[in-house]
């Protein structure tokens, strides 16, 4: 097969994240962003609003991603095939959600964590990384499942 080019690896991500179960990734941040929240009230130390949105960002954002690739053999031709991808090329595919999860993380670090332009960019570029890292481990966990079935 041709070398893939990134604009091909965008949209076949895209096209593989377009079935994703974006209620229960909304749902399950916004449980976590709350509880991460609570819990500063409850734990000895300050409540911080910005950690507690950003965590639930990154559980948003690997929920859909994992969401997206978990049944490769549903949707449309094109979805499928991207999602097939995605399980052969995790490394690839994690990318694209821990970029997205950089940019969502950003305003928020810039704006309720009033950080600096780069404070919030460090911050932001390392919950994105972390968000790359697990997606990645859990698509490649995925990916060996479905080959050992397959």
């Amino acid at each position: 097969m041709n070398e893939l080019t990134r604009r091909d690896e965008m949209s076949l991500a895209g096209a593989a994240l377009r079935g994703a179960p974006w209620k229960v990734a909304a749902v399950s941040g916004g449980v976590v962003a709350a509880v991460g929240f609570l819990m500063g009230w409850v734990l000895p130390g300050p409540a911080d609003l910005a950690w507690s949105l950003c965590l639930g960002l990154r559980v948003f954002t690997v929920v859909a991603a994992v969401g997206a690739i978990a049944k490769p053999d549903h949707g449309d031709r094109v979805t499928q095939q991207a999602r097939r991808w995605s399980l052969r090329h995790p490394w690839r595919f994690a990318l694209y959600p821990g970029l997205g999860s950089a940019v969502l993380m950003y305003p928020v670090q810039l704006v309720i964590g009033r950080e600096g332009v780069f404070g919030a960019a460090w911050d932001a570029l390392w919950g994105g990384a972390l968000v790359y890292v697990i997606t990645a481990v859990i698509a490649l966990s995925m990916g060996r499942r479905t080959q050992g079935n397959g």
